[in-house]
């Protein structure tokens, strides 16, 4: 028969259906399956609707032969098979699908599940082919069609001998060349690997013959060498049923444990299991983990975030990260869902309002596992906490604050009452009632922020203080600003108002008395502080540094460690306890020795800043100003 070319606007799209959609040669093969898997449909559905064809489920099949030696691979199913014209209709112009039009005919009478939808994933064997035949008898038709091509030059249809309905697609694979080594893809375990990888839940059977080895009879025993001899037994190479589809009571909790640690790499249990499926807007069924510990590179920017996609139960995408917010990256799991408008290679999504509702629904579902096991498992949650709690407190701080009403009340921070973990909601139920604000401080450890000069006047009245240790943490609360009507305040402001009355109205005249004092340490000090001024705030310390205005010493120092141009800076305020024998020091000084008043001024800001924590400019000069007046 003569050689007929391809009706599609310009040979040009044949090349770019073949080189350009996919980006990886080994997609070829799930292609290829999906449409054999359509066929068994199309004449599985047939049975369902006219009972007339003598087959059941169970007597379909799929059949891939490798043979290295030829160079060739052959993919075999009997579906319903095509027809000369439909052959030509289906292969002979691209993008022309056939499981599209049965779809569209048969949905208004049902839900038919139908993977194919673009009639482009055959050309995909011309990715890893030099030449591909398709051998074709339809479903109680009386002979048998040949369709075959070398590509981009056009096609043949001719009669041919076939005993059985359906399609057999055999491809004669490309030379190897120095970048792509087509000759895996006869490999029968290359093989059996991509069928795992991509179409293990296709729903019928994938068989293969698959070579084996066995120890030969008589031989390894009785002090006679092992010989092997090679034998050929045929496998079924997909699970076909998903667990995710499975109900809760027919898989077991070791049965879930074994396919989260093979499918995602982990070599622990998960933490905690969920499962949620939905029909309606959006159809689908999410298989979710949550990770006890984190992967290496979890926080990193190599880390790439995502869940397995899977169309009618054909693996789409490795990570879609479109269906996980930043702050539940960690989750780890699948979706499989019908619904999904796919691009046409079928490796990508569409953005559209399915995929936005899915990710919509498991934003909800995981914040309530996690919610749930907060309650209610209190060990395990902390546990959680340990490893992501981090991203947490980031996912209330990005965007904005645009989750921290999903996450404020997953989030726990160790206070000063036992040093324990604690909620906001928890800490906020024991407050005292006279507690005006929530207190915080900031520092590496909490050891270290609860013996900070400010924390002993605030714990001395029984109230109790968060203790933020993450960079990220004062950030999180500031973008919060309340909970439950409650403002937070950093422990380190200068405006902690814990005087009364009276200890305010002394407070007051004592600056006024030692103003011109006060004035000479802010000259000695110079831009380094905004103000020198009297506290009621200090007990047993005689010196601390507070800060006025919306940037804290701790935001000034994270802030200041990333990269760029220009520095922020604190307004600090240097603060005297006026009850410290060494205010008195300093009043002597001021009326005896101004130059050293300047000296003790320095020496007691580098002070105050070596109990906040933050490093010294020059420390060689503070230790020579100390031996100084030693």
């Amino acid at each position: 028969m003569a050689l007929k070319e391809f009706q599609a606007e310009s040979k040009r799209l044949m090349d770019l259906m073949i080189n350009s959609i996919y980006t990886h040669k080994e997609i070829f093969l799930r292609e290829l399956i999906s449409n054999a898997s359509d066929a068994i449909d199309k004449l599985y559905y047939r049975t369902l609707e006219d009972g007339a064809t003598g087959l059941s489920r169970e007597d379909f099949f799929i059949r891939i032969d490798a043979d290295k030696e030829a160079r060739t691979i052959t993919i075999s199913d009997n579906g319903v098979g095509m027809t000369q014209e439909e052959l030509d209709a289906n292969l002979g112009v691209i993008a022309k699908s056939g499981s599209l039009q049965f779809k569209t005919e048969k949905e208004q009478k049902e839900d038919v599940d139908i993977i194919g939808q673009f009639g482009v994933g055959f050309y995909s064997a011309f990715m890893v082919s030099s030449r591909v035949r398709v051998e074709s008898r339809a479903f109680g038709a009386d002979s048998a069609y040949c369709w075959e091509s070398a590509g981009l030059e056009g096609y043949e249809i001719a009669p041919c001998d076939k005993a059985e309905h359906g399609t057999t697609v055999t491809l004669w694979l490309k030379e190897d060349t120095e970048d792509e080594k087509y000759t895996e893809f006869a490999d029968q375990y290359r093989v059996r690997q991509l069928v795992k990888r991509y179409s293990d839940y296709i729903r019928y059977p994938i068989r293969m013959e698959m070579q084996k080895s066995r120890l030969k009879e008589g031989t390894g025993t009785e002090g006679k060498e092992p010989e092997y001899e090679t034998y050929f037994e045929t496998d079924t190479l997909n699970s076909m049923v998903p667990i995710w589809k499975k109900a809760k009571s027919e898989v077991s909790d070791e049965e879930m444990h074994a396919f989260y640690k093979e499918k995602f790499y982990d070599w622990q249990d998960p933490l905690r299991i969920i499962r949620t499926s939905t029909e309606g807007a959006a159809t689908y069924s999410a298989l979710l983990f949550i990770p006890k510990t984190p992967p290496m590179d979890y926080y990193t920017r190599e880390f790439e975030k995502g869940l397995q996609l899977y169309a009618s139960g054909v693996l789409i995408m490795e990570k879609c990260g479109d269906l996980l917010p930043d702050c539940f990256s960690f989750v780890k799991g699948l979706v499989d869902s019908q619904d999904l408008s796919l691009n046409i290679s079928r490796e990508m999504l569409q953005h559209d309002r399915q995929l936005k509702l899915i990710a919509g629904r498991l934003e909800k579902k995981i914040a309530s596992e996690l919610k749930s096991m907060l309650t209610n498992d209190r060990e395990k949650y902390e546990e959680f906490w340990k490893s992501f709690g981090l991203q947490l407190k980031f996912g209330m701080y990005n965007d904005y604050g645009a989750k921290k009403d999903e996450l404020k009340d997953l989030v726990l921070f160790t206070t000063s009452k036992e040093k324990k973990l604690a909620t906001l909601q928890e800490y906020t139920d024991r407050m005292p009632a006279d507690q005006p604000v929530i207190y915080y401080g900031c520092g590496e450890t909490p050891e270290r922020i609860l013996s900070l000069p400010q924390a002993e006047a605030i714990l001395e009245k029984g109230y109790e203080i968060l203790c933020l240790t993450d960079n990220v943490d004062e950030f999180a609360l500031r973008v919060l600003e309340k909970y439950n009507e409650k403002e937070f305040k950093n422990i380190a402001s200068d405006d902690l108002d814990l005087e009364n009355p009276e200890e305010k109205e002394k407070t007051q005249k004592l600056s006024e008395d030692h103003k011109d004092m006060l004035a000479a340490m802010k000259e000695a000090l110079g831009d380094k502080v905004k103000e020198v001024k009297v506290s009621a705030k200090l007990k047993s310390h005689p010196v601390c540094i507070s800060t006025d205005g919306m940037i804290s010493t701790e935001m000034e120092k994270v802030l200041n460690a990333m990269p760029a141009q220009e520095k922020i800076k604190a307004q600090r305020v240097l603060e005297l306890n006026p009850e410290h024998p060494l205010f008195t020091k300093l009043q002597s000084l001021y009326e005896a020795d101004k130059d050293k008043l300047k000296l003790y001024a320095e020496i007691l800001y580098d002070q105050a800043l070596l109990i906040e924590g933050i490093a010294l400019d020059n420390p060689a000069d503070y230790v020579q100003k100390v031996c100084g007046i030693l």
